[in-house]
């Protein structure tokens, strides 16, 4: 526990063999849940998680469904379980558990629903990232504050930490199950009314081998922002639309 509440981990995992054993060794000791979701994994990943001396609870997906789909699956047991915050850190070692009170802290303290890791304002980012990575970081999270209204620096780091309203608010089965799933995810935030904070942490890049390819960046991450933005626009004029109805039956029941 951390002043007292309780805390789950979502730990996706997707042939992560090599790395999640560390990774949940890395975890910080006042955690009291640790699940992991293993999005069908065709090599060792769950043999090597039992090797980390850490206890997990362990949820398997038949069929392999996305980064986004293992997180909302986490999540979910995460609510069933009572944890009052939920925080997701990559199977690949690419968080790090230092950073984790921080991303804990506002939510702690009342002052945020969902806290999201910035890792482009981490002074080493230049050298910890690789360029390409970075630069891509900096389109892409500009074109979802344009878009989509947030504000958030980094809008494709995935280390982030929620509390119970925002795991009831959100329709996990309408979450973009893939990679993009970060910008699908602030759009529902906004829509909902949920506070973001951003908060610093570490860039940590390593022997980790990414799952981003070149059609992830060309063509889906940039179609599930615009998918969001067309959503938001059309939430916002349904919005628009019923208070005008509300104005004119207003006025009509005055005459």
């Amino acid at each position: 526990m951390l002043e007292s509440k309780n805390i789950a981990v979502v730990v996706p995992a997707y042939n992560e063999a090599a790395l999640i054993r560390g990774t949940l060794q890395s975890v910080p000791s006042f955690v009291d849940h640790i699940i992991v979701v293993d999005d069908a994994s065709t090599d060792a990943t769950i043999e090597a998680a039992k090797t980390a001396g850490r206890p997990f609870e362990l949820i398997r997906h038949e069929v392999n469904q996305g980064v986004g789909a293992a997180i909302a699956t986490g999540c979910r047991h995460a609510l069933r379980l009572g944890a009052e915050f939920t925080a997701v850190m990559a199977a690949d070692g690419q968080m790090h558990p230092a950073d984790l009170p921080s991303l804990l802290a506002p939510l702690v303290a009342g002052e945020a629903d969902y806290v999201k890791g910035n890792r482009l304002s981490c002074p080493t980012v230049r050298r910890a990232m690789p360029w390409h990575r970075w630069l891509g970081n900096l389109l892409f999270s500009s074109l979802t504050r344009r878009a989509l209204g947030v504000d958030v620096q980094d809008s494709q780091c995935g280390y982030a930490a929620m509390n119970r309203r925002t795991k009831q608010t959100l329709d996990w089965d309408r979450l973009w199950k893939g990679y993009g799933y970060p910008n699908d995810l602030l759009a529902w935030l906004s829509s909902f009314g949920l506070r973001v904070r951003d908060v610093p942490v570490r860039a940590v890049y390593g022997d980790e081998q990414s799952g981003i390819r070149l059609y992830h960046v060309a063509l889906v991450i940039p179609f599930v922002i615009a998918r969001a933005w067309l959503r938001r626009r059309a939430m916002h004029r349904a919005h628009a639309s019923a208070s005008s109805a509300a104005t004119e039956a207003i006025g009509r029941e005055a005459q």
